[in-house]
């Protein structure tokens, strides 16, 4: 996907949100009020050194966005999906941001558009996308997000463009650990804990140097308290990302996101698609594919992206897809909780290979020596220690 510059400077001022300029429903109440009203969603973490329980995100008139975007000009397009489409702006600051501009006949509806404004207002996070504004002019409904200038996850793993640079083992393991890192803070430190909902590559985009940052959270949702295991609802996601028995029940928890987390680690080390339907018939969802393949050791380095070129760790290797293993397993109390996710895959990003020092194909699967701090980085993940090279086997 191309990234084109584009400009325009408003000469509109941005209002700040308050109650006057707030969008209100049908029963004359604040939708954003209406929402926080329901619950008590607040962050203990924020990117910018403090955090608030006020939305601060700013209102922005349409007229604002025309002007930031050149009347939403072709070239100024950034993407196109089933929620609408996004644009390249410059706000009258100078301020380079991306603009969502919802399809009013689209998947994402009013109650979708609140809920991302009230997420992205109330939760801060480094491996957060950061949402500056937002507009509600008429039927008109924009977000207005921080520019992501290395696009999404999804066109770095599966464009195939010629000359287009394929992302290394080292960026790979980075990009995976900080998605974790986000999707922990969704279930860990948001009280109460959110559950993401639409976890998948596309929805990953990636800052300078490759720092990962979720987005498009308007199907998130808050998740169960108190002695509650679940929450029921609709079923909504993507195809090839939605855990079974989500699927099957519309029972909702936070290992539904573990499964999703899983393929998407699983595309960061094979490089397919969660579902390929170019491909034979036994290999078009990625998580059948691969579960066979997680019985034997020896094929391990088949599931390895071609466009690596061998140029990866093997143990490395063996430990990411015993973590996604883990992950996709379908009995959701098999899955690991996402801290310990966080925990395995902050230190396989720790391990940097270089492919000059290093020979990629040499080392096999060597019996594993690691110091005692490697030890303790490598919880038990659901009774399978991922250095524990026969313990691995029980892996399905």
């Amino acid at each position: 996907m191309g990234w084109i510059p584009c400009s325009g400077i408003s000469k509109s001022k941005k209002k700040q949100m308050s109650p006057r300029n707030r969008p209100f429903d049908h029963h004359g109440k604040s939708s954003s009020e209406k929402l926080k009203s329901n619950s008590s969603l607040s962050g203990t973490e924020t990117s910018r050194g403090g955090g608030s329980d006020q939305i601060a995100a700013q209102t922005f008139s349409f007229r604002d966005l025309a002007v930031a975007t050149r009347n939403f000009r072709a070239d100024c397009l950034l993407g196109e999906g089933g929620f609408g489409r996004v644009y390249r702006g410059r706000l009258e600051t100078n301020q380079v941001v991306a603009i969502k501009q919802l399809d009013r006949n689209g998947l994402q509806g009013n109650r979708e558009f609140l809920v991302e404004v009230l997420m992205l207002s109330l939760l801060h996070h480094p491996n957060l996308v950061n949402l500056i504004g937002y507009c509600a002019d008429g039927d008109q409904r924009l977000l207005v997000y921080e520019y992501m200038p290395l696009g999404s996850l999804e066109d770095h793993l599966h464009d195939n463009s010629p000359g287009k640079k394929q992302l290394d083992w080292n960026t790979r393991m980075k990009v995976a650990a900080g998605a974790a890192k986000g999707l922990e803070y969704l279930h860990d430190r948001a009280s109460p804990p959110v559950i993401y909902r639409d976890l998948k590559c596309s929805n990953i985009l990636l800052d300078e140097g490759f720092h990962p940052k979720l987005s498009d959270f308007g199907l998130a949702k808050l998740g169960p308290v108190g002695d509650n295991t679940h929450v029921s609802t609709r079923v909504m996601g993507t195809y090839g990302y939605c855990a079974p028995e989500y699927a099957m029940t519309g029972q909702l928890t936070l290992k539904s996101d573990v499964y999703s987390f899983g393929v998407v680690l699983l595309e960061i080390i094979t490089g397919r698609k969660a579902i390929d339907n170019s491909r034979a018939a036994g290999e078009q969802n990625l998580v059948a594919w691969a579960r066979p393949l997680f019985k034997d050791r020896r094929k391990f380095m088949l599931m390895a992206d071609p466009t690596l070129q061998g140029q990866y760790p093997p143990r490395g290797l063996y430990q990411a897809l015993a973590i996604a293993a883990m992950c996709v397993q379908e009995q959701p109390n098999l899955r690991p909780v996402i801290a310990d996710v966080v925990t395995a895959l902050t230190y396989l990003a720790s391990q940097k290979y270089d492919p000059d020092t290093q020979s990629a194909l040499s080392n096999s699967f060597a019996p594993l020596t690691p110091p005692r701090v490697k030890k303790e980085s490598f919880k038990k993940l659901n009774g399978v220690k991922l250095l524990d090279r026969e313990k691995t086997k029980k892996i399905k």
